[in-house]
């Protein structure tokens, strides 16, 4: 049950929710050019608990552990805020999700149940 808590967090968080599995790859401009493309790539929980990767429109959470999905669903970039519309794929709910972009490396974000979770850009280097 508590593991199952701390994945449904990391799910709020990556609620933020964000598929994957591996390393960011650096693109045409190289790897640390990912605080240049605003949220896209992979964010990390500060639990440790999920990772979730931002692509294109699309949200994807998995759990570091097992590395099953948790959670995917859509966002959109608003100013400096992300809007992410996450369904659990435990809990088998959507939840509507607001973080704010802070630094090019840290999301505040808060869930419209109004929990409160940060997000952490992985480093390029990180598996």
């Amino acid at each position: 049950m508590i593991q199952a808590r701390k994945l449904l967090s990391a799910t709020a968080v990556a609620i933020l929710a964000a598929g994957i599995s591996g390393c960011v790859s650096g693109g045409p401009s190289g790897p640390n050019s990912s605080a240049m493309r605003g949220v896209e790539g992979d964010w990390v929980s500060t639990d440790g608990v999920a990772v979730s990767r931002f692509s294109g429109g699309v949200f994807t959470t998995n759990a570091l552990d097992t590395g099953n999905k948790l959670a995917d669903g859509s966002y959109r970039i608003n100013g400096n805020v992300v809007e992410i519309t996450v369904v659990s794929l435990i809990r088998n709910t959507t939840t509507n999700v607001n973080c704010a972009q802070v630094s090019p490396n840290q999301l505040n974000c808060t869930s419209s149940t109004g929990q409160n979770f940060v997000l952490t850009r992985r480093s390029a280097g990180t598996a």
